[in-house]
């Protein structure tokens, strides 16, 4: 017989590993969105843990420092609460950037996006990695891990880090896109 567990425990679960991985990690900084550039929220469900372990390898190797926000196992759990503790990390400024894994990315897409100041994007190829940086300020990504292959997603994470916001005439629209979120 399996045990099960609730909601509750396992959001209890993520949070022991985040502060676990945050004590053992250089203090970060106070103030939002003010981390170094080499640190990554990195999170996904249990149908992207290959996945996320290749990334996580893959992170470490360029020199970011990575945050692993969970799952650690193959057994079930909801999506909404790694994006969550994703989200919130970069939200607060003690990751430069976020990566959440899901099935088809859809999901944890719309979940970090409920966090104040994340703007997050589902990328699936080189030109939405891009796009999503240069003219949308993303600070968060999602991907498919039932849509995309490993080359890809290593294609793609390391586009989506390098890709720098254009700033410019996009600013005008961040901007408005925040002025949406501050309105609710």
């Amino acid at each position: 017989m399996k045990n099960s567990i609730s909601d509750s425990e396992i959001h209890e679960i993520v949070q022991r590993v985040v502060q676990n991985t945050l004590a053992s990690s250089p203090a970060p900084s106070t103030q939002p969105n003010q981390t170094s550039e080499k640190v990554v929220a990195l999170g996904t469900d249990h149908g992207g843990m290959d996945l996320k372990e290749t990334l996580k390898k893959h992170l470490t190797e360029k020199g970011f420092t990575v945050i692993d926000c969970g799952t650690n196992t193959k057994d079930a759990v909801d999506y909404p609460d790694i994006a969550l503790s994703v989200a919130e990390l970069v939200a607060n400024g003690k990751a430069w950037r976020g990566i959440v894994i899901d099935g088809a990315g859809i999901g944890s897409c719309m979940a970090a996006n409920k966090v104040p100041g994340i703007r997050a994007a589902l990328c699936y190829d080189y030109a939405t990695a891009v796009n999503s940086r240069e003219h949308n300020d993303a600070n968060v990504l999602t991907l498919g891990a039932g849509l995309i292959g490993i080359n890809l997603a290593k294609l793609i994470v390391d586009t989506w880090l390098k890709t720098a916001f254009g700033g410019g005439r996009h600013q005008r629209r961040v901007d408005k896109i925040m002025a949406i979120e501050k309105k609710f």
